[in-house]
């Protein structure tokens, strides 16, 4: 790349916003797990939408590529450019962390207009102070950014009652890859004049345009909460209470994450503070949560009658409701630091997989079951969004040199995985995306006809694969 090419980008965000150092670059350059390390000429951090776009319009004039990145907090290597060893051509990251304004919030229509850096914990604040609630919620919500989610189309913990971005999402403003502007940014929720042009842009990570803004849904505060750590006698068991409680709660039921003894292991081996809720060891625990507008309605009474019926039954083992808000977060935090104890532990194979609710338990058995047939001493560690079918199922060795041994084998233990999910009509990755992990995965599992519309429509709206190269696909 030249250096007018940085020059010009320095005109348009300027000097101090166009990083060229090495050290300065080195954050950006990097995922978050420390998988993934790529190379690009410059870092630039535009203000505002019309500097994404000027931006943008001259990388393409020069045919340089444009990595978008949030708050660097992704699990697939998606907002991290290429290697030169892979082939990288000349890139430029954009960071979109500047762009970080809540432009309006509209009561009436339960919507909050925000740009794509704001970060996810930012949103939910704004929300809280305006009365509503912005549901999305995941553990890195304090760094990861409104543009990543949508991205990848992120879902959290409360996909069960809200939905992921995608339904979380009303409008959307986006740069293209030729730098012209489309704005969509229309809170409707009746819009039937052609194709909705924003679902091809939620999910697509970064490959198609750049998201600079959305409109977002917003939802009445909960005035009440209930939340219980339940043993269970095993994943079928868990699964059987949440169709009860479904049944008896109805929409109120707004988390059901399952947690498998090892990850409960990590987070109190590794996060201080953190310890089992319950007097014995189990094998299987869900964090259940339930919430309603209605302040005067007992939750915690509902919660311990169906809790009770499911322990007469021999589903449930045992349980535990939190008596206060400090008690439920204590809960919470045993299930959001999971993804940082594993971190803490050392590099595992991760798989971020969807089954069908009813496939969940014979999911966990078979694939249990054929990883330590084919690999003895494996480390499963299993927990995840049980509610809507999502599971992290994630493999290591506990030994450091055993487990060195076992990451060369990620090929044959994604095979394993990966072909139950597909047999069981599932998908391969349920909300981190696919990245530069599993762009070449995919291909075993989407048809061709699938694929070659995927294709058809990056070609259309990139023609030059400027976008976000090397990812999804």
């Amino acid at each position: 790349m030249s250096a007018s090419l940085v020059q010009a980008l320095e005109e348009i965000v300027g000097a101090g916003q166009v990083l060229t150092g090495a050290a300065d670059m080195a954050p950006y350059l990097t995922d978050w797990r420390g998988r993934y390390s790529g190379s690009a000429r410059c870092v630039v951090r535009p203000g505002s939408t019309e500097e994404v776009a000027r931006v943008v319009a001259r990388c393409a004039e020069a045919g340089v590529a444009v990595v978008p990145q949030g708050g660097n907090t992704g699990l697939v290597g998606g907002a991290t450019p290429l290697a030169t060893e892979q082939g990288a051509r000349d890139q430029v990251l954009v960071s979109l962390a500047r762009l970080n304004r809540i432009r309006a919030v509209d009561l009436d229509n339960n919507t909050i207009t925000v740009e794509a850096g704001c970060v996810l914990q930012v949103v939910q604040r704004a929300a809280f102070d305006a009365g509503r609630l912005f549901p999305l919620s995941l553990a890195a919500e304090g760094s990861a950014t409104i543009g990543g989610n949508l991205s990848t189309n992120a879902g959290g913990v409360q996909v069960l009652r809200y939905g992921n971005m995608r339904e979380l999402t009303l409008g959307l403003e986006v740069v293209l890859a030729d730098g012209r502007v489309w704005n969509g940014l229309r809170g409707l929720r009746k819009d039937n004049t052609g194709y909705d042009l924003k679902h091809l842009f939620i999910g697509a990570e970064g490959t198609l345009g750049l998201i600079t803004a959305a409109v977002l849904k917003l939802f009445p505060q909960p005035r009440a909460t209930a939340v219980a750590w339940v043993a269970v006698a095993d994943p079928a068991a868990a699964v059987a209470l949440l169709r009860c409680l479904r049944e008896r709660c109805g929409e109120r039921v707004t988390a059901f994450e399952i947690v498998g003894r090892s990850a409960l292991e990590l987070v109190q081996k590794h996060i201080p503070d953190c310890r089992d809720p319950l007097p014995e060891s189990h094998a299987w625990q869900v964090l259940v949560e339930l919430t309603d507008t209605l302040a005067g309605f007992d939750l915690n009474a509902t919660l311990e009658s169906v809790l009770a019926a499911e322990i007469e039954a021999g589903r449930a083992r045992d349980a535990v409701i939190a008596q206060s808000g400090a008690q439920a977060a204590a809960l919470w935090q045993l299930r959001e630091n999971i993804s940082e104890a594993q971190r803490i532990e050392g590099i595992s194979i991760k798989h971020d997989i969807a089954v069908p609710v009813s496939a969940i338990a014979e999911f966990i058995g078979r694939a249990d079951d054929a990883l330590a047939s084919r690999f003895p001493g494996v480390r499963i560690v299993c927990f995840g969004h049980i509610g809507d079918g999502n599971l992290h199922y994630n493999l290591s060795k506990p030994a450091a040199l055993a487990n060195a041994d076992f990451i060369e084998q990620s090929e044959a233990v994604n095979r394993i995985v990966h072909d139950l999910v597909h047999e069981l009509s599932g998908s391969i990755s349920a909300e981190h995306g696919l990245g530069q992990l599993k762009r070449l995965e995919i291909r075993r599992y989407k048809s061709a006809v699938e694929l070659d519309l995927m294709r058809r429509v990056k070609a259309a709206l990139d023609p030059a694969d400027l976008m976000n190269p090397g990812k999804l696909l």
